[in-house]
């Protein structure tokens, strides 16, 4: 998935939208649902699929998109929740948790439902450019708060010296996307929250700093 390669085949598929070259203003939100089309129907994301489904010339998405990759890349981000900044004027440990756990999670709210996560999971892991090009251009602008709030703490003396904020997000959003993509669970089950939650506290009080 690197290119936005000419194709030599491609299924028969009328155009969702009618004749005439679609308004500029309409191409984006045009290609970007027939990519959505496409992953959520379960079927390869090519280039000819995605000139099919959304009616826009392949022309456009060449100005639009150099590759496939960063397409569907950005596809995959459509309808995700970018937390605002975390306040760390006051007690950071409630306002992280606050963020951790009242940010809606993956396929936890009606803008990207859970299938289309693991169906992005499912694609980013046979894909190594998608996943990275996914990471680079969407995901790390997301975790930016909650980083930006653990390094404050750091800064102020509240975990331990010499942490790196950048790990210990890694460590703390591990313990969900563990229970979504290992132990299959959902997130709005008690049980499944109650369990984040227990590690979360674990984690918090190994960064802490000493008293």
């Amino acid at each position: 998935m690197t290119t936005l390669a000419p194709e030599t085949a491609a299924p028969a598929r009328t155009p969702r939208r009618g004749p005439g070259r679609p308004r500029n203003e309409d191409i984006d939100a045009q290609v970007l649902a027939a990519v959505l089309e496409l992953i959520d129907d379960k079927e390869e994301v090519t280039a000819a699929r995605i000139v099919s489904r959304s009616g826009v010339s392949r022309a456009a998405l060449y100005r639009r998109w150099p590759s496939l990759t960063t397409l569907v890349a950005a596809a995959l981000d459509v309808g995700r929740y970018v937390p605002p900044p975390i306040p760390t004027d006051g007690n950071l440990r409630d306002a992280i948790m606050e963020a951790i756990l009242g940010t809606p999670l993956e396929g936890d709210n009606a803008g990207y439902p859970e299938e289309r996560f693991r169906q992005r999971i499912r694609l980013a892991m046979a894909d190594r450019t998608l996943q990275k090009a996914y990471w680079a251009s969407h995901v790390s602008r997301r975790r930016a708060p909650i980083v930006d709030a653990l390094r404050a703490g750091i800064e102020r003396g509240g975990f331990r010296a010499g942490l790196d904020p950048e790990a210990c997000f890694d460590l703390i959003a591990g313990v969900f996307y563990y229970q979504l993509v290992v132990r299959g669970e959902r997130m709005d089950e008690p049980q499944t929250m109650e369990r984040c939650r227990a590690a979360v506290d674990v984690a918090w009080r190994g960064m802490a700093a000493e008293q």
